[in-house]
């Protein structure tokens, strides 16, 4: 069976290496950085690297552009990077033939998003990332499940390596689906089922309990009858919802569903409710967990040895609707026993801020690329480096 081979296993030195980071950092409204914890989380391959005198051209994306688009620029993003490497000069190269005539330790190539070809899979862009180094290294295990040109291409045609970030991301997943120790918990929250029945129905197999939030868990009430006002609802999924539920009552895991909720006519509301989900009133949406149903989770938390959790539980972005995101992470933090991943875009963003962070065993730098990886046990991007030459 093919295997990554991880640059901690072998002698790179005095290389060229084009390496696939991910420095899709969130941003603020004015297009600064919000949160640099992916920056942070690439240092280590980064410094690994640097210390063998090998010359590093980075690659990432940053956001959805249409196009070039000057506000994805990553020249926010090498700025950040120079106050982590101030000994080191830094470039950035607005194309391929800028990159070859720049002569720095490091050079970041402009948003790779810029280019056409990289949501477009392109043979011939692949084969010229390729040309740019002696070697090819992927430390982006946040797009590892995507079929990108920088992600799956360049494997192809290098000699490919695992970073040290997507070797921790892997082992750590890897240690809980494959040994687990019980009770094993699930968190699952976000908004739709559609994308998450596949994972649900694989974390269904090893969890003792699974808990369901966010907008997500209103399709489930659906399934089981509650009129649930304007909440958002993925009515055409209630069957499958219906159908997970109805198998979980013979089998295990225990799955947990609001008992009670915190609701408002408005996401941007001052004034909040909490009723029963048989009371939930006509014009009114869900934004939120009850605190019978909080503790109902606290209890369950607090006995558990594993825990992963994927995706707030309420509308956090408004503050009056994060009781229940704010007390699953402390709940959390506060299970000494437990070994916990916690992952997601948005679920990071929830928890950037908090103190405690430390007390979670792996913060994922991937949502999608976790889930994925957990439904699946591989990835696209992983499959390309152990296929490499």
């Amino acid at each position: 069976m093919k295997k990554i081979t991880y640059i901690d296993e072998v002698n790179i030195k005095n290389k060229k290496i084009l390496l696939r980071v991910d420095f899709n950092v969130s941003l603020n409204p004015d297009h600064s950085i919000a949160n640099d914890e992916r920056i942070h989380q690439s240092l280590p391959t980064i410094n690994h690297l640097l210390k063998n005198n090998n010359q590093l051209i980075l690659i990432s994306h940053l956001g959805r552009p249409k196009g070039i688009d000057k506000n994805f620029s990553l020249k926010i993003v090498i700025d950040k990077l120079k106050e982590y490497l101030p000994n080191f000069k830094i470039e950035l190269a607005e194309n391929l033939d800028d990159v070859k005539e720049k002569k720095s330790q490091i050079i970041v190539l402009e948003n790779i998003r810029f280019f056409p070809e990289e949501k477009n899979y392109s043979t011939l862009f692949a084969k010229k990332l390729a040309s740019l180094a002696d070697i090819y290294v992927n430390d982006a295990f946040a797009v590892c499940h995507r079929t990108d040109t920088s992600i799956i291409g360049p494997p192809k045609f290098l000699s490919s390596y695992g970073g040290l970030l997507l070797k921790k991301e892997i082992t750590m997943l890897d240690k809980i689906l494959n040994n687990p120790q019980k009770p094993f918990i699930s968190i699952i929250g976000g908004a739709k089922i559609s994308t998450k029945i596949g994972l649900l129905e694989k974390l269904a197999k090893i969890s003792d309990y699974m808990i369901i939030g966010g907008a997500m868990a209103n399709t489930f009430l659906c399934a089981q009858g509650y009129e649930i006002g304007n909440s958002f609802c993925e009515y055409e999924e209630t069957q499958k919802a219906r159908k997970f539920l109805s198998k979980s009552l013979t089998e295990k895991p225990y799955v947990v569903l609001p008992k009670d909720v915190v609701v408002a006519k408005s996401k941007d509301e001052k004034e909040k409710i909490t009723v029963k989900i048989n009371q939930i009133p006509k014009n009114y949406s869900i934004f939120d967990l009850g605190p019978q149903t909080l503790a109902e989770i606290g209890n369950i938390i607090a006995k558990g040895k594993t825990i992963i959790w994927n995706g707030p539980v309420g509308y956090f972005e408004n503050p009056i609707f994060k009781d229940g995101t704010d007390f699953i992470y402390y709940s959390i933090t506060q299970n000494n026993q437990a070994i916990s991943i916690v992952g997601g875009g948005d679920t990071l963003a929830a928890i950037s801020k908090k103190e405690y962070l430390e007390k979670i065993t792996h913060i994922s730098t991937g949502g999608g690329a976790m889930l994925e990886y957990i439904e699946k046990g591989t990835l696209p991007g992983i499959e390309a480096l152990k296929d490499s030459p």
